[in-house]
């Protein structure tokens, strides 16, 4: 793991502790990758509720509110129960624009005790800003976060 994640992670231990809130969890974890992740535009989750996902916590510009599972590059990430790590936005079929500036993003899906409880969702205005590297941090970002909760 690099030292970013490595930073986020100890940043993500000592907020965490004592505390077993997940909405408190979700929004220190996103405000965590806001400071420490470099070009990045957006950073947060959608929560599963029935056949969609709907804005959770977040930090950057206002975000599309519902995603339903399946479209766009989140929805994908939910249905298919993988992450997904898109260079080019643009070039992504059914992709759902936010925010305009965005042109790469990353998507890892949350999932507890077998069942899908939502994403989280990493975007910057620069494409192929992601990496391999990116998703096993961030796999372990959320890790870190189920097993507060």
């Amino acid at each position: 793991m690099n030292s970013i994640y490595q930073d986020i992670d100890s940043a993500l231990t000592g907020l965490f502790e004592g505390e077993s809130d997940w909405v408190c969890n979700l929004s220190n974890t996103a405000a965590v990758l806001w400071m420490y992740l470099p070009e990045i535009n957006w950073a947060g989750f959608y929560l599963r509720q029935g056949d969609e996902l709907v804005l959770g916590p977040f930090q950057g510009k206002p975000a599309c509110t519902r995603i339903p599972i399946g479209r766009g590059v989140c929805g994908t990430a939910a249905a298919e129960l993988e992450p997904q790590l898109v260079a080019d936005v643009h070039a992504f079929e059914g992709h759902i624009a936010c925010d305009a500036a965005s042109e790469s993003e990353v998507v890892i899906p949350m999932i507890k005790d077998g069942e899908l409880i939502g994403v989280l969702d990493v975007d910057a205005p620069v494409k192929s800003r992601f990496s391999q590297e990116d998703v096993v941090g961030l796999q372990a970002v959320v890790e870190r976060l189920l097993a507060s909760a």
